[in-house]
């Protein structure tokens, strides 16, 4: 294993809420020269979860992403807290934004999301077994979900209509592995 090759001298925090916390680390860099490394330290897991049915069916869930200014595609998708296992939150997740239960559940990708900045770290499930409930919006979300052929759901990651990277990311695994089954 590698040694790591910064220092930190000291660390502050420079902002703090229910999601996020903002760092600044003064350090000493790989060559020996003083600087600083700001990190964006994550309070949750990300989670993406793609249910499947016996037809290859998926559903998709579109949202207005404040962050981006835009509106996005995506997996039913969320975050789970640190202290809770990320199975659980992942079913949390699916039935709040879909209604959706499911008996099989498949962990197929482990993703860091931009890691030169921040730890976050996010897992893409497959679910499948597929039971049909209620949803369970949070209170910031204004959602809209379609069913939609897995298959258009490759396409449409292929073609830059689903951007987020967790997304991307489980779509583009699960594709592979089911290709090979």
């Amino acid at each position: 294993m590698k040694k790591n090759p910064w220092e930190t001298t000291s660390s502050k925090i420079k902002y703090d809420n229910p999601w996020i916390q903002v760092v600044e680390d003064k350090v000493v860099n790989p060559s020996g020269n003083e600087g600083i490394y700001g990190k964006v330290l994550f309070k949750n897991i990300a989670l993406a979860i793609l249910a499947l049915d016996e037809d290859m069916n998926t559903w998709l869930v579109g949202q207005w992403r404040y962050t981006l200014n835009e509106y996005s595609w995506e997996l039913p998708m969320g975050g789970g807290p640190l202290e809770i296992d990320r199975l659980e939150s992942a079913q949390r997740e699916l039935r709040e934004e879909t209604g959706i239960t499911a008996q099989f559940w498949e962990e197929v990708i482990k993703i860091h999301t931009s890691n030169c900045v921040t730890d976050e770290i996010g897992y893409g499930y497959i679910a499948k077994d597929l039971n049909f409930g209620p949803t369970e919006f949070d209170e910031t979300e204004d959602l809209e979900i379609k069913k939609i052929p897995f298959k258009e759901v490759v396409d449409m990651a292929m073609n830059n209509q689903i951007t987020d990277s967790i997304c991307v990311a489980t779509i583009l695994k699960a594709n592979s592995l089911l290709s090979q089954s």
